[in-house]
């Protein structure tokens, strides 16, 4: 409640005076119960802005880096993220990431809402690309419906390298929700989880004006760091 207080009286206002988001779609969002919120990833400040504008508490899985720095900054930084509605995510692997991914999934069984990027990392050119296979697994574990969600321009409020936001105007908007109870009892398929995943991929792309592309971020961006590697090696000769 403390968190959500802060949210609501304090981060909340505050955001929405800088960033004066234009909101579609908000009706969207069920009002009741579990579903999840699956939307293009252009800039960190997405999981922040997105859940401002909805009524209910928005979870978003985040880095648990951020939640465990030292001293008074490392505080600030885990205070702000909880009043946003982040929950760590350990991304190391087995047990760790299974508990991560088990808080999420009892939030959904709760009756709350996850955030979640199908895409997996933050989008490197602003184009979309394939989305990956948990969020599918995810859908069928929790048996919830998927809210589409496109966030304009924050890559310009925000872009990859830049420490603080530039103030200015971005948009946010929510598809119709996505039900796929037609497969629930098929979570081993994997040919299931690539048709859900690409169903949502295919809501995203509709509603936004980004150019579709089908292969997974993280491929161009170590394709991308390569390059760099090669060319600042090629000039240190």
């Amino acid at each position: 409640m403390f968190y959500w207080l802060l949210r609501h009286w304090v981060v909340g206002p505050f955001m929405t005076r800088v960033f004066r988001p234009w909101v579609v779609g908000l009706d969207n969002i069920p009002e009741h119960g579990g579903a999840i919120i699956a939307g293009n990833h252009l800039s960190v400040i997405d999981s922040f802005l997105m859940p401002l504008v909805i009524d209910r508490r928005v979870w978003f899985l985040a880095k648990s880096d951020y939640f465990n720095g030292p001293g008074l900054k490392g505080k600030l930084v885990r205070w702000f993220f909880l009043a946003v509605g982040q929950l760590p995510m350990d991304r190391s692997g087995g047990e760790k990431s299974s508990q991560s991914l088990n808080a999420a999934l009892q939030q959904l069984q709760d009756g709350g809402l996850i955030g979640i990027y199908p895409e997996g990392t933050r989008s490197p050119d602003g184009k979309l690309y394939r989305g990956r296979t948990g969020v599918a697994r995810m859908v069928l574990d929790a048996r919830v419906p998927v809210v589409p969600c496109v966030m304009v321009d924050t890559e310009k409020i925000m872009p990859i390298g830049r420490r603080l936001p530039k103030v200015g105007r971005i948009g946010i908007i929510f598809g119709e929700p996505l039900d796929f109870s037609r497969y629930y009892n098929l979570e081993g398929d994997r040919f299931v989880l690539r048709s859900i995943t690409d169903e949502i991929m295919v809501a995203l792309n509709r509603i936004s004006d980004q150019e579709y592309v089908d292969v997974y971020a993280s491929s161009v961006k170590s394709r991308v760091e390569a390059e760099r590697s090669a060319l600042a090696a090629k000039r240190g000769r």
